[in-house]
């Protein structure tokens, strides 16, 4: 009997509660589920599904983006194809060595995209402010940083993870990582340890756009004509490479000044981008400025390329494979990682400093960089108790909505702009 009326109880409570649940809500505005935590409170919302988990911690590996079982799947059906025919001319592009056709004309509209992205940028940190943490890489789009305790840098916990705000700039928006530039592809995949110094380091992006056919004086790469061979697993290239020594023996003979950073080749990077980042404000400056009449036309003109480069690169990274180091943000654009030891995260004692390299994803060669939104520039700093009812969305979207561009559909969700957060003094009756 007792065990009847507990049951009875639970029932009137759950069926009570559905009754007073729709009181709850304001003229159809959907309302966050509470409890759980951050990462729980829209695990089965569909509709939050796509606002990105809190970090994870530094000794665990990344997800793999293709499951274990197919990727052994797949090696098992290579090595059977492999005794089966062991020479054989490799058919598809680009394992063979030549372009794909109909990704040349995508790979140079991704790098305008970049060039006009990084100038839109440039303008747009001048007329909305850019916060960054100083100990950690949090990143807020507002005149004043927010009150959200996600510090991870040292001595957070003396600060109760609260973050030091200062003044960012168009790196912090976006990240390009860099990675090591190939001449060969497919004859030279890999730089061993050796050549760290003499191989140069660009952005990754860049390079994907190279081998998928952008042509740059500055970074010469090889163009086959006939496809290559495969016998036994490697590569052998019958064609004639009289032409291409004399390109390849300038590309390494090209000297660099001696690098004492451990980050190999950053502070080159870092200087080459921002000369080329000026040349090119320079440039378009002249021309674009009759064309941008306001601040909500360069925003709206910035997120377009924003898009495009970002549906770019989806399309190339289909059939040019890029590696990501499966324990820290390294980067490889080509069929396989590089052999250099440089890696110091989690379990590089075990792999004497290689990296673990895996299938990397479209936020590994372009780092969004997600960021707190908030309504409007001139109210207070966002709550550490109202958290639970902001939406994140990457700091370009972010930059550009804040400048005057329209909010794009695909992040609609992710902001949660139908959510509306309660007063500071209402927390304890919704919590």
């Amino acid at each position: 009997m007792q065990r009847r009326r507990i049951v009875s109880e639970i029932s009137f409570l759950k069926i009570l509660y559905s009754r007073l649940t729709p009181s709850l809500r304001f003229s159809n505005v959907r309302t966050l589920t509470l409890g759980g935590g951050e990462g729980e409170e829209h695990g089965d919302d569909p509709l939050y599904a796509d606002v990105p988990k809190p970090c994870r911690k530094k000794s665990e590996r990344k997800p793999y983006p293709t499951p274990m079982k197919i990727l052994i799947r797949r090696a098992k059906k290579e090595k059977e194809a492999r005794k089966a025919q062991p020479c054989k001319m490799l058919e598809e592009p680009p394992d063979n060595g030549l372009l794909v056709p109909q990704l040349v004309q995508v790979a140079h509209r991704v790098y305008r995209a970049r060039g006009s992205l990084l100038v839109g940028l440039s303008k747009l940190v001048h007329a909305i402010p850019v916060q960054r943490c100083r100990f950690c890489y949090e990143v807020h789009i507002g005149h004043v940083g927010h009150e959200i305790r996600t510090c991870t840098g040292p001595k957070s916990g003396f600060r109760s993870a609260t973050h030091v705000w200062r003044q960012g700039g168009v790196r912090d928006v976006i990240f390009f990582p860099n990675c090591f530039h190939l001449f060969d592809r497919v004859g030279k995949p890999r730089v061993a340890h050796d050549e760290r110094y003499s191989v140069r380091r660009i952005p990754a992006i860049v390079e994907l756009c190279i081998q998928a056919g952008l042509d740059l004086e500055k970074y010469p790469t090889r163009r086959r004509t006939k496809p290559v061979y495969c016998i036994e697993g490697r590569i052998v290239d019958f064609e004639s490479v009289a032409e291409n020594d004399e390109m390849k023996r300038n590309l390494y003979s090209e000297s660099l000044p001696p690098l004492v950073d451990s980050n190999l080749g950053n502070k080159i990077e870092e200087t080459a981008q921002n000369s080329n980042l000026k040349n090119i404000t320079n440039l378009l400056a002249q021309s674009n400025d009759e064309k941008v009449n306001s601040l909500r036309e360069l925003s709206i003109g910035t997120l377009n390329s924003w898009f495009e480069m970002i549906s770019g690169v989806k399309k190339i990274m289909e059939k040019y494979s890029v590696k990501t180091c499966g324990y820290c943000p390294e980067v490889q654009v080509g069929p396989k990682g590089h052999k250099v030891r440089m890696c110091k995260a989690s379990k590089h004692q075990s792999r004497d400093g290689l990296h673990a390299w895996q299938e990397a994803t479209i936020d590994d060669l372009v780092g969004p960089n997600y960021v707190w939104h908030i309504r409007d520039l001139n109210r207070p700093a966002l709550d550490n108790n109202l958290k639970r009812y902001y939406g994140k969305a990457p700091a370009v979207v972010e930059l550009c909505v804040q400048a005057g561009a329209p909010v794009p559909d695909q992040y609609r969700s992710m902001m949660r702009l139908d959510v509306v957060p309660p007063g500071r003094d209402e927390v304890d009756l919704v919590a």
